[in-house]
């Protein structure tokens, strides 16, 4: 008796292999706790990770930043410590300026932000962005900015296109330790 799954070529088989292959997803959602906070959240793709010394508030800080490209998106998170709970609102409003800043994009749309765990902060926010990159290239950008304690963070997706649904699962995802 032959089984009806059987495939009757090589060339069956590697068209089925193919049409599995298409199927496979863009975003591949992970679970991901950046070293050095207490932060969870799900990036669609396996984060790099780069570190440098950047001026923000007033000092120095040590930036972190994560960072992977997936479904046409740059998908990021960047922490820092700024070391006093003053330096937080101003850090927060710079981070969000400054990325507003190099895209050229006027004030941003706001969005619904929740963070559970984050420090209540007058300067957390999330954001959509409309600007362009240096080349001239339109693109689209949504942000979060949000603190735990003396540690700051930004979140974004850049892209093209953002799409609203991704986004919100990535955006969602955020949370620390109660």
């Amino acid at each position: 008796m032959t089984s009806p799954f059987r495939l009757r070529t090589p060339a069956a088989g590697l068209a089925v292999c193919a049409g599995l292959l298409g199927c496979a997803p863009v975003l591949d959602w992970r679970d991901t706790r950046p070293e050095g906070s207490a932060l969870q959240l799900q990036f669609p793709c396996r984060p790099a990770t780069q570190r440098r010394d950047v001026p923000l508030a007033g000092v120095r800080v040590n930036l972190a930043l994560h960072a992977c490209a997936a479904g046409g998106q740059t998908w990021g998170l960047a922490v820092a410590d700024v070391g006093e709970p003053a330096r937080v609102g101003p850090a927060l409003a710079e981070l969000a300026a400054v990325a507003g800043s190099n895209l050229g994009a006027a004030a941003g749309q706001p969005l619904a932000l929740k963070v559970p765990g984050a420090t209540p902060n007058d300067t957390s926010r999330r954001l959509r962005l409309q600007g362009r990159l240096p080349d001239g290239r339109a693109v689209q950008m949504q942000l979060a900015v949000f603190a735990r304690g003396t540690q700051v963070f930004q979140a974004t997706v850049l892209g093209d296109a953002v799409p609203d649904e991704a986004a919100e699962t990535f955006f969602a995802s955020l949370r620390l330790p109660s």
